[in-house]
């Protein structure tokens, strides 16, 4: 194995020759030990370190062997690791059907690039191609933003959901993150009923909540690669800034979207179609926000034939409690159905969080 090693921030960039078996391990402990020095915590240090054993592993399997090289970098005010891995091998013919879990060219499980694609924020695949020689794939991984809130957080979240009748898995999921003065929510929704739709709504809940601080681009082009090879997913995100009173929405699919106590109407674009099918790219929107306004997304197991006046006994109910009886009252009997509903934190309910 030859190391090379290269200045840059307060870390050195390290290239590693991969061409035995042996090498893979000692291309883990280099990652490991870099995520470590760049400030990320235990479970995201072993993450990376799951990336580059995978990389590694595909450079004996699938070119014989090749080059990694991890860099440190920075981003903002945050850290990140850059995993480059380069071989002379034959190429891939289809980079979007490799991505997808089960797909294998050399008798492997096929879950490689799958798992490189869930656990980095980045990732970009140049490949010639069968018949040509060579494939680079670059990826990174961020360190989670430590931001501290100066302003106290005036929403609250809550969501409800149910399997469509009779069926034990369900194939809509939701997501609810906040961290400083942000907060992320959204509804998701697998195409059809039972296994298979929750397999791919699970997918795709599983990379938006390993990545929520990412841009909203960035999570729907992450989710469209974690969901090649099953049969797609809907999605609405919502991501609040309270420090600016903010909004920034997107939408691809048929996921409804409502807002209420709002003076002007917010306009929201919908791309159609189905993401991890080629979905099209979302149209991100962002609005001003107010803590008084009252959000509510959900999937088309549920009717939208109502508004948030006609229930008068969830002025002061919470989050949580709005959606299980906005669940309750409108979820059709031939779908999974899931809302999600956003508002202001009761008086009562902050006054608690600050003792």
């Amino acid at each position: 194995m030859a190391a090379e090693m290269t200045g840059r921030n307060d870390l050195a960039s390290q290239s590693i020759e991969v061409s035995q078996a042996g090498h893979v391990g000692t291309a883990q402990q280099a990652g490991r030990t870099m995520a470590r020095a760049l400030g990320f915590g235990v479970r995201e240090c072993e993450e990376v370190a799951v990336v580059v054993t995978e990389l590694a592993s595909n450079l004996l399997k699938h070119a014989g062997r090749g080059r990694l090289t991890l860099i440190p970098t920075r981003e903002s005010e945050r850290a990140g690791i850059q995993i480059e891995s380069v071989d002379r091998g034959p190429g891939i013919s289809d980079v979007e059907q490799a991505l997808a879990d089960g797909y294998s060219t050399a008798g492997s499980l096929g879950c490689g690039l799958g798992a490189v694609n869930r656990l980095m924020d980045d990732l970009i695949i140049s490949s010639r191609g069968v018949g040509e020689k060579g494939t680079r794939i670059v990826c990174q991984r961020w360190n989670s933003l430590k931001n501290t809130a100066l302003k106290p957080c005036p929403l609250d979240m809550g969501a409800a959901t149910r399997p469509y009748p009779g069926q034990e898995k369900n194939g809509d999921t939701f997501v609810l993150e906040r961290w400083g003065e942000n907060a992320l929510v959204g509804v998701i929704d697998g195409v059809g009923h039972g296994q298979l739709a929750f397999q791919a709504a699970r997918e795709a809940q599983l990379f938006v909540e390993a990545h929520y601080d990412r841009p909203l681009d960035s999570l729907f082009f992450g989710v469209d690669r974690a969901c090649r090879g099953t049969q797609g997913v809907v999605m609405a995100l919502a991501r609040f800034d309270w420090g600016s009173e903010s909004l920034v929405f997107a939408s691809v699919g048929n996921i409804e979207a409502r807002v209420f106590a709002c003076p002007q109407k917010m306009n929201f674009l919908v791309r159609r179609g189905l993401i991890g099918l080629n979905a099209p790219h979302p149209v991100i929107t962002e609005h001003h926000w107010e803590p008084s306004q009252v959000m509510v997304l959900h999937s088309d197991g549920v009717s939208a034939r109502w508004e948030w006046e006609d229930y008068p006994e969830l002025r002061d109910a919470s989050a949580t409690r709005a959606a299980q009886h906005l669940l309750n009252r409108h979820a059709r009997d031939n779908d999974d159905a899931t809302v999600v509903v956003v508002r202001e934190a009761q008086p009562r309910a902050r006054m608690a969080k600050g003792r």
